[in-house]
């Protein structure tokens, strides 16, 4: 039986602290929605199963590049640690496949497919997008890297093609709703996550006409809601 104990307490001590929005407590929820998404849509599952999603999703942010500085030498970290946790080694390469595939970033240049479990480890870190949680954290995260609110001037931009580019973007923190957050549940794999993602964008809607109507920020054409 795989050993979460360690994995657990290596994600927290990676990401406790963390300010913009990739703290342990998103991790537990990847790990949490991952296992859920599956049950609904399987109604049961393996230990073994569970073990990987709940792996993936404690880990996947312990070797992004938004929160350690040296990704690689994480990863040998983490590889060695589902060792050392009594992972198969079909396990191992099914958990570090998914964490180094599932972003958002790293699909856009190309598109990953992975496996069965890491699409419920992928929906649940996406559905951490959207929602209440994910309107929490886009403005968690555009704090962290000094980005404005909201503005006028700065419209949202069409298309974003590479990670590169994605990761220049400076844009404020309200466009992000529009660049990425809306596009997610369409890029979702899984029937209830699909479910959940649609749920979660309707709330987003309503939350930003509150914003408009509250500001005044969003009234240019291109921030629109009816064609998101």
């Amino acid at each position: 039986m795989a050993d979460l104990k360690k994995i657990h307490d290596f994600a927290l001590a990676t990401l406790e602290g963390d300010a913009s929005g990739h703290d342990f407590y998103h991790a537990q929820r990847v790990a949490d929605w991952g296992v859920a998404f599956f049950m609904k849509d399987h109604e049961e599952m393996t230990a073994d199963d569970e073990a990987v999603i709940r792996a993936a999703g404690l880990l996947h942010d312990t070797i992004d590049d938004k929160v350690v500085d040296d990704g690689p030498k994480q990863l040998v970290k983490v590889e060695k640690l589902l060792n050392d946790s009594g992972f198969s080694p079909a396990a191992v390469a099914d958990v570090l496949d998914t964490i180094q595939h599932l972003s958002y970033s790293a699909n856009l240049a190309q598109h990953y497919d992975l496996s069965a479990l890491g699409q419920y480890v992928q929906d649940a870190d996406r559905i951490e997008a959207l929602g209440a949680i994910g309107i929490a954290r886009v403005f968690a995260y555009g704090g962290a890297k000094g980005r404005p609110l909201a503005d006028p001037s700065v419209l949202p931009v069409q298309e974003i093609k590479d990670k590169a580019t994605y990761r220049k973007n400076q844009n404020p923190s309200v466009n992000h709703f529009y660049e990425k957050l809306f596009r997610l549940p369409e890029q979702l794999n899984t029937a209830a996550g699909k479910a959940e993602g649609e749920k979660r964008k309707a709330y987003m809607k309503d939350f930003l006409r509150t914003f408009q109507a509250e500001t005044g920020l969003l009234a240019n054409p291109a921030f629109d809601l009816e064609d998101v």
